[in-house]
């Protein structure tokens, strides 16, 4: 059951990336929360942690909904920086690095 919560952000992900990528400045720590979330070195707890502020992040419906522009991704910020604080022994240079590179291959091909 616990599982469903990650494959359910692995669903939605990139699609959401897509959509708000150049929008929202956090961009590149979400997406390193979500390969720290992937990392079979990463503990469960962890990744569901991870998942939670995920799935907060891909849910358009939450405290300040997200089509309100400019303060409608100031609450996702704020989830995804507090779990980068809790989990941040779980977020190697790795995640990061491999967010920048899916960033810099995308803004390539679709000029983000």
């Amino acid at each position: 059951m616990e599982e469903d919560k990650i494959e359910s952000v692995k669903k939605g992900f990139w699609e959401k990336v897509k959509k708000v990528a150049g929008k929202v400045p956090f961009l590149p720590d979400a997406i390193a929360l979500y390969f720290a979330m992937l990392d079979p070195d990463t503990p469960l707890k962890a990744k569901l942690t991870i998942a939670g502020a995920l799935t907060y992040f891909l849910t358009p419906w939450d405290v300040i909904p997200d089509v309100f522009l400019g303060a409608g991704y100031l609450d996702d910020a704020a989830v995804i920086a507090a779990v980068i604080q809790a989990a941040t022994i779980f977020i190697k240079e790795e995640h990061r690095n491999k967010a920048k590179e899916f960033l810099g291959s995308a803004s390539k091909e679709q000029k983000i």
